[in-house]
C-alpha cells in the first residue's frame, strides 16, 4: 500500500511555479539575473554562449519561451535588432514587448562606448547606433545592471522586493571582492596593444587599460578580404602586437593566420556565461582573467 501511495503521489503534476518567469537574450544577462533573483525566478537564455549574439535564428521553441515570459532582459543598443523583433511577434506576449514593464533593455543601465557623432549607415558595417552593446565585458558595468534588474523584479513581484535587493547586494559583494584581484592579476596589461576579431572589446580595453588600434575585421561585422588580413599581419608586426583576441563563436581560421605569420599569441574567449552548466558570471570573468594572465 505504501509503495502504491507514493507512485500516486509521483504522478500527481507538481504546484505551478509562482516567482517570475524571465527570459534574457544573452547568457550573461541570464546569468546575473538568476544571481539577483534567486529561488524566485526561473531564467532561460535565447542565445547559447558559443552563438555570436548579433545573429540568432528566431526559431519558434525561442518564440514560445517569450509567450511564456514575465520579463525580458535584452542588451539593447541594437545588439538583438535582426532577430529579437521577430520573436516578439511571434510570442504576441503583452508582458514583454516594448514599453510594457517586463520589457527591460539593460543599456539604460550603463553608459555606453563609442556612440556614433555622425549618421550610422550601413556602409560603416555594422555599427550600432546608440553605442557599443558588448558593456558586460567590464564587470564594473555588471552591478549597476543587477540593481536595475532588483528593481524591475521587484516592480513586476513586490512582495520579494527585499529578496531582490539582497541578491543584487550580494552579487555586487562577490564581484567587487573579486575584481581587486584581477586588476592586480592583469596590471601588465595596461598601456600595452591588443589586436582584436571584432570591436566587441572597448570595454574590457577601458577596464584594463589597454588599447585596440586595430580589429582583424576591416569594419564590425565584415569578414577580412586578403588584401586587409595582409595589412593587418603587417601592423601587427611592425607594432610589436602580441596578442590577439577573439570570442570563440568567430571563425578561427584568420584570427590563427595572423598569428602564426607574426608570431602573436591567440585567445579564443568564451563569448558567455555558461550558465546552464551553472558557471556564474563572476566565474566567467574569472576563466577570461586567467586566460589573460596565462598570455602574459
Amino acid at each position: 500500500m505504501r509503495y502504491l501511495f507514493l507512485l500516486l503521489l509521483a504522478l500527481l503534476p507538481l504546484p505551478a511555479f509562482a516567482g517570475l518567469r524571465i527570459v534574457a537574450t544573452v547568457p550573461d544577462l541570464g546569468a546575473i539575473a538568476k544571481e539577483v533573483g534567486g529561488a524566485n525566478v526561473t531564467v532561460s537564455t535565447l542565445a547559447l554562449p558559443t552563438q555570436d549574439p548579433h545573429f540568432v535564428d528566431a526559431k519558434p521553441n525561442l518564440a514560445l519561451d517569450l509567450s511564456r515570459a514575465d520579463m525580458l532582459l535584452l542588451l539593447g543598443l541594437d545588439m538583438e535588432v535582426g532577430w529579437l523583433p521577430t520573436l516578439l511577434t511571434g510570442a504576441r506576449n503583452t508582458k514583454v514587448q516594448p514599453g510594457s514593464p517586463g520589457y527591460v533593455d539593460c543599456s539604460q543601465f550603463v553608459t555606453p562606448l563609442e556612440v556614433p557623432t555622425q549618421k550610422v549607415d550601413r556602409t560603416m558595417g555594422d555599427v550600432h547606433s546608440g553605442g557599443n552593446p558588448h558593456y558586460l565585458y567590464d564587470p564594473r558595468n555588471a552591478p549597476a545592471v543587477a540593481r536595475g534588474l532588483a528593481a524591475r523584479m521587484a516592480q513586476l513581484d513586490p512582495a520579494n522586493k527585499a529578496a531582490y535587493d539582497a541578491g543584487a547586494a550580494a552579487f555586487t559583494q562577490r564581484l567587487d571582492a573579486a575584481r581587486g584581484a584581477w586588476e592586480t592579476t592583469l596590471a601588465p596589461l595596461r598601456g600595452r596593444e591588443v589586436l582584436t576579431y571584432h570591436k566587441s572589446m572597448p570595454y574590457l580595453a577601458n577596464w584594463l587599460g589597454f588599447t585596440v588600434p586595430m580589429t582583424i575585421e576591416p569594419k564590425p561585422g565584415i569578414p577580412p578580404a586578403p588584401a586587409h588580413v595582409a595589412q593587418v599581419i603587417g601592423a601587427v608586426s611592425s607594432r610589436k602586437i602580441t596578442l590577439i583576441l577573439s570570442e570563440d563563436y568567430y571563425p578561427a581560421t584568420t584570427a590563427q593566420l595572423v598569428a602564426d605569420k607574426t608570431g602573436a599569441m591567440l585567445l579564443r574567449l568564451a563569448g558567455g556565461t555558461n550558465a546552464k552548466g551553472g558557471e556564474t558570471y563572476t566565474a566567467h570573468v574569472e576563466a577570461v582573467v586567467k586566460q589573460l594572465a596565462g598570455a602574459m
